[in-house]
């Protein structure tokens, strides 16, 4: 495996010191650095950048990180450092504007259908940012918008996943042929392959509502978004510089 290089290197260390430090500071980190919805008023323009370096748990941090460990450096050390750097911004934020966006949908429906029973929208987001609900919303909504009403608006959303795999779409890009081997999976696949069915595994449980292990709290559209991202720049990129270089 090749060596780890050093921009990956540097964002395995950020991103392991930022969990080491809200395991230290608990709750608080979590409210001032996680990605609230805009209209929350928890929200700050830093959380655009900063919940890319928060993680839930152990296994959050541990699989992106090993991700980025496994595909980042091939990438680094084909792109230099400051290509790279952009990428994995840029996946992250592409990431973040989707998510967001369908959080808007999801508020904003409810919204039109509350506003419809003389509901004024000042009113509710006044509540909501009082941490209060009115229980007539319960009448009026069905179970799936008000649920998907509420976690869009006191919902928070961290984690390098949306960066994550803007990183693998852009190693199937470049190295369809490679062959996985997964934990739990047997047998190798081609990264051609293994990659268009992990996204559209998450687009059918983002549309759904699913999880195949039953947990909750995963952003399925955050991770498409990410992997949309990676793909389109990596396909303007190839369109327009490197057609007469590499990937011919």
């Amino acid at each position: 495996m090749m060596n780890v290089t050093e921009t990956v290197k540097q964002l395995l260390i950020i991103n392991i010191l930022f969990f080491i430090g809200t395991l230290i500071v608990g709750n608080p980190a979590y409210e001032i650095l996680a990605m609230y919805f805009p209209e929350n008023q928890e929200f700050h323009g830093w959380q655009v950048i900063s919940h890319m370096f928060m993680h839930g748990s152990f296994m959050h941090i541990f699989f992106n990180m090993f991700a980025l460990y496994s595909f980042g450096s091939a990438l680094e050390h084909f792109w230099g450092s400051q290509k790279f750097l952009f990428f994995y911004i840029s996946c992250g934020l592409g990431a973040a504007l989707l998510h967001t966006g369908i959080n808007y949908y999801y508020f904003n429906d409810a919204i039109s259908i509350l506003g419809e029973q003389g509901f004024q929208k000042t009113e509710i987001l006044k509540l909501l940012n009082e941490g209060k609900i009115d229980t007539r919303w319960q009448s009026i909504l069905t179970a799936s918008e008000y649920q998907n009403f509420i976690s869009a608006f006191v919902g928070t959303v961290v984690g390098a996943s949306g960066a994550i795999y803007g990183i693998v779409v852009a190693f199937a890009f470049m190295f369809p042929n490679a062959e996985l081997a997964l934990l739990f999976i047997p047998v190798p696949i081609k990264a051609k392959y293994f990659v268009p069915g992990l996204v559209l595994i998450d687009l059918y449980l983002g549309v759904s509502g699913q999880s195949i292990f039953g947990g909750t709290g995963i952003a399925h559209f955050a991770h498409v978004g990410g992997a949309l991202f990676g793909f389109l720049i990596m396909w303007y990129w190839k369109k327009n510089e490197f057609n007469s270089n590499r990937w011919n």
